[in-house]
């Protein structure tokens, strides 16, 4: 049997082989491209920029050890700080923000992409969610269909193995096929869910008109549970069978979610769905060869045929350190030429490339999830830090007509404490030592209390395509490769600000009807602070209708969701890609990956790439010959 690490090969060998596909990148995209590819008799070349060190178990182990040792657990802590190919993280300096608003967030250049940090939700898009601006005059419709879309998300719910309740998705507007049912039971809603419930389901709140009674449902997840013994793949055969650890060989199976409350970044026992477990089978074919620590620096145009004939690159030696020598340049070449590197990515190599671009909506775009974050201790405690990171939310708010006026949203309960919102536990142990002069036996018994008691409310809200929202090239701050950093413009529209500022009223409600002591608050001082008041100290217009009237301002969190930088359309007039996420102006060039989702909506993205990527692999099957 090939082993994943069997598949690594050199510059030189790539370089002196022809591919039927070259795949830019191996997130979640790549890799479901991959094995469709690979298991269809093509060969196919993977690209990553990040080190192939965590194909192994002893690799994957090395990342929580670092994880556990670090200070700042922010979403990208378990792996090296890369100079080569770097990675966002919150407000840091890869990014070069121009603003107005910072678009912050994160996402990781290491072997299995994002999904080495993600959640796991993986909630459908709904039917109106494609149809936004022919329902509601806003953003822009997609050139696929729900129920084109509907099989693809069945296949992808089946590779990544999705735990969830259909029948409680069907009463959220979310549509499946008749009698379709998920792999996996549903993760059990959390104490904190539990005790919350009262309180949530005894309110009715209105957005815009639109009035609705509140209620909790559990998310569907991509992480294993127990298996839906009424599950049937495309109609076959019954049950399903967990992806377990990645290892050398044979791949493992299912370890349950063991509830760490530790899924961001990494599930200690890899229940979490990662891509890397996709990818190793992709490589277990024998067809695929995997190339790291490569980074695209450039897609070689013949300008005659408007085909990509050679992807440019430049390999690294340590990801620990920057190249002396810029990294090592050559080129590959295949068939067809994939891109699946993230929307971010996949944009500036684009530009980069300086291809012609017929709708000039390369890199435009940009969206993400802006969260609302609301904080509280419970009155008991409330058993915080146990289970997955998101059991249950609030997704009342994801459809209806209030959407012609501001942005649909859903709220998640943080079974994870204030972490995300305050930098917490560290500031809890500073207030309880230096405010309160705890220690010893009294400061272990007041942590575990007050850890164990909170809750933060994170309210994501849609925000729709803007053209003026893009990614350019910072070519005045380059990384250590010389390639030129993803410089920013962003703001977030009132119709999705108003959305924020009704939710911080709704947690306010939310925390009242539980008894909890409300801690909410937004500094000034912090880089995504939005003031809602005008120079007069009087709330500005728009927000009158939804704020507190002692409402200052608010902050938010980016939800690493990016999206939108070369957007699917009917025509090379208005999109860079058709519904196939082929490029209009470059018929062997393939956009994966968010960057082609004309709208957002309210739904994580992950599962909607991974749909949208055995599409595309249908179609380059169907329209490109092997060799």
């Amino acid at each position: 049997m090939t082993t994943a690490t069997d598949c690594l090969i050199s510059p030189t060998e790539a370089a002196s082989r022809s591919y039927d596909v070259v795949v830019v990148g191996a997130g979640i995209a790549g890799s479901i491209a991959a094995r469709k590819l690979a298991e269809a008799g093509r060969r196919v070349l993977v690209v990553e920029a990040g080190a192939a060190d965590n194909l192994t178990l002893p690799g994957f182990q090395r990342y929580v050890q670092r994880f556990y040792g670090a200070t700042d657990k922010h979403p990208n802590a378990p792996f090296p700080s890369n100079p080569n190919a770097p990675s966002p993280t919150d407000f840091n300096d890869y990014f070069i923000e121009a603003g107005p608003m910072p678009l912050g967030g994160s996402y990781s250049r290491v072997l299995g992409g994002t999904t080495l940090h993600w959640e796991g939700k993986t909630p459908r898009m709904l039917r109106e969610d494609l149809e936004l601006r022919s329902r509601y005059g806003v953003g822009l419709d997609w050139p696929i269909s729900y129920d084109e879309l509907i099989p693809y998300y069945e296949r992808a719910e089946y590779e990544i193995g999705v735990s969830g309740d259909a029948d409680e998705q069907r009463t959220l507007g979310v549509e499946f096929s008749e009698g379709y049912v998920l792999p996996m039971l549903p993760m059990p809603p959390s104490f904190l869910d539990e005790t919350l419930r009262p309180a949530v389901e005894s309110l009715e709140a209105t957005i815009a008109g639109t009035t609705r009674r509140l209620r909790l449902t559990t998310y569907p997840q991509g992480r294993n549970g127990i298996v839906n013994p009424n599950y049937r793949y495309l109609g076959g055969k019954a049950g399903y069978t967990p992806t377990g650890v990645v290892h050398d060989s044979p791949l493992d199976f299912g370890l349950r979610c063991q509830g760490n409350a530790n899924c961001v970044p990494l599930c200690p026992v890899q229940a979490k769905y990662d891509a890397r477990k996709t990818l190793a089978k992709a490589l277990s074919t024998g067809r695929v060869d995997l190339l790291d620590r490569a980074v695209a620096s450039n897609l070689v145009l013949n300008p005659e045929t408007g085909r990509i004939e050679a992807v440019e690159l430049r390999r690294y030696q340590s990801p620990h350190e920057a190249d002396p020598d810029g990294g090592t340049p050559f080129a590959v070449r295949g068939t067809v030429v994939a891109l699946a590197a993230n929307a971010i990515e996949n944009a500036r190599l684009l530009l980069s490339s300086q291809l012609p671009n017929s709708s000039g909506l390369i890199g435009c775009n940009v969206m993400d999830h802006p969260f609302l974050l609301a904080w509280a201790l419970m009155p008991e405690i409330t058993g915080a830090m146990r289970g997955p990171l998101v059991t249950s939310g609030i997704g009342e708010f994801r459809q209806g007509g209030f959407r012609a006026e501001q942005a649909a949203f859903v709220a998640d309960i943080h079974n994870d404490g204030w972490g995300w919102a305050t930098g917490a536990i560290s500031k809890e142990v500073d207030e309880l030592v230096v405010q309160q002069g705890l220690h010893g036996v009294a400061l272990r018994e007041a942590l575990g209390r007050r850890i164990s008691s909170q809750v933060l409310l994170a309210f994501m809200c849609e925000i729709p395509p803007l053209r003026e929202n893009r990614v350019a090239l910072a070519h005045d701050h380059r990384d250590a490769l010389g390639n030129p950093r993803p410089e920013i413009h962003y703001r977030i529209p009132d119709y999705s600000l108003r959305s924020m500022v009704a939710s911080r009223q709704l947690a306010r409600r939310i925390f009242a009807a539980a008894g909890a002591d409300d801690h909410t608050h937004y500094p000034e001082g912090d880089p995504a602070y939005v003031s809602l008041r005008g120079a007069d100290g009087q709330l500005l217009p728009q927000f009158v209708a939804d704020a507190s009237p002692d409402d200052e301002g608010l902050f938010y969190r980016g939800g690493n969701h990016f999206s939108g930088t070369h957007i699917m359309g009917a025509s090379p007039a208005d999109s860079v890609c058709n519904s196939h996420l082929q490029c209009w102006d470059h018929p062997n060039l393939y956009l994966l990956g968010s960057g082609s989702m004309p709208t957002i909506g309210t739904s994580n993205t992950s599962l909607t790439i991974a749909a949208l990527s055995f599409r595309a692999a249908d179609h380059i099957l169907a329209n490109h010959s092997g060799t």
